[in-house]
């Protein structure tokens, strides 16, 4: 059984079968709708179903709660029609889409930069330059047909790029990190998908930009802030960059540079967790409230986060609700595992 999904305000319209997630059709035929993980935790697919039904896909609680329901809302990544819809969801402009392809890559450099982050540097096909947006991510795709995503960190290019970088950090019994970090091999071959995602720097603004990371979540803030370097982009943004200890803002001297030699750019590092070792002087806490405690007023702000799910929903809900950040200037890209895919231990 197929369904007629009406987008409002836009009046698209394109079928999706019963079975199928209403987010997928639609980028399966052409349109771009915002979207992270896929997974119905990051909301940034959220819509409202102005009329119809839907099956909402075993959406955890945390994440839509009954009251979303009843106000309509939907994670479009998981609800499923149950007949005709018509959806409110902000439409991207389908020209800043690049669709997604497969392709092989080969492990080409391997460096740790701390006791739990690897940077991966992997070769792409050379007789295909890969275009992306920064910001965006691609999935690494396993033998046994899971998939691990990661943010690119590295910056695109309008020809196109041969190799991308990522970020990995360690995840305690996961399969995949584990081989990362201790039997990967150079000129290792593996297969992915890229580009993913609708994190992106929103370019016709000219709002100050506050751009928050946590983890290796500074991987695509990394992207997006060297483009704006290479663009010369003169808007203000200031770079929070949260870590339990030193050890992990593993690029940090990095980010002190590009606030060393650009005077529109402000970073501030912050430790939850600062030891001894650590001889930490600076910020303490919660990254988040950090930013709140310095932008009390939001509301002329645009809002880039990237990390762990915990921090981007906090960050979402309380600077929207008590700093008057307006929702549609919050972007984010929720760094999942597959332990937060299936809410269990990692096997």
């Amino acid at each position: 059984m197929s369904y007629t999904i009406t987008l409002h305000p836009s009046g698209h319209t394109y079928p999706c079968s019963a079975d199928t997630p209403i987010l997928k059709a639609g980028l399966d035929t052409g349109l771009f709708m915002p979207y992270s993980c896929r997974s119905g935790v990051c909301r940034t697919c959220r819509g409202r179903v102005v009329s119809g039904e839907v099956d909402y896909g075993g959406v955890h609680p945390n994440y839509l709660s009954d009251e979303d329901k009843a106000e309509g809302l939907a994670l479009l990544c998981c609800a499923k029609p149950l007949g005709d819809l018509v959806v409110e969801v902000n439409e991207l402009d389908p020209q800043d889409a690049i669709k997604s392809k497969f392709m092989p890559c080969r492990v080409l450099k391997m460096e740790p930069v701390s006791d739990d982050v690897m940077i991966v540097t992997l070769g792409l096909p050379m007789n295909e330059p890969t275009l992306f947006r920064a910001g965006q991510y691609l999935d690494i795709l396993r033998p046994d047909g899971t998939r691990r995503s990661y943010s690119i960190a590295n910056v695109p290019s309008n020809d196109g790029v041969r190799q991308v970088e990522l970020h990995i950090r360690r995840m305690p019994g996961g399969k995949f990190t584990e081989h990362v970090f201790t039997a990967m091999k150079l000129r290792e071959i593996h297969r992915i998908e890229m580009p993913l995602g609708s994190f992106f720097l929103r370019e016709d603004s000219d709002a100050p930009i506050v751009m928050l990371a946590s983890g290796t979540g500074f991987a695509p803030i990394k992207s997006l802030l060297e483009q704006t370097l290479q663009r010369g982009t003169r808007r203000p943004i200031t770079v929070y960059w949260g870590g339990r200890t030193r050890a992990d803002l593993y690029m940090a001297s990095l980010a002190e540079s590009w606030a060393a030699t650009h005077d529109h750019i402000t970073f501030i590092p912050v430790l939850s967790n600062a030891t001894d070792a650590c001889a930490w002087t600076g910020r303490t806490g919660f990254v988040h409230q950090a930013v709140m405690e310095d932008f009390p007023d939001m509301s002329g702000v645009q809002v880039y986060a990237c990390g762990a799910p915990i921090m981007v929903e906090s960050a979402r809900h309380d600077f929207t609700t008590a700093c008057r950040l307006p929702e549609d200037a919050f972007f984010a890209d929720a760094f999942l595992s597959e332990a937060d895919r299936n809410g269990l231990p990692q096997a």
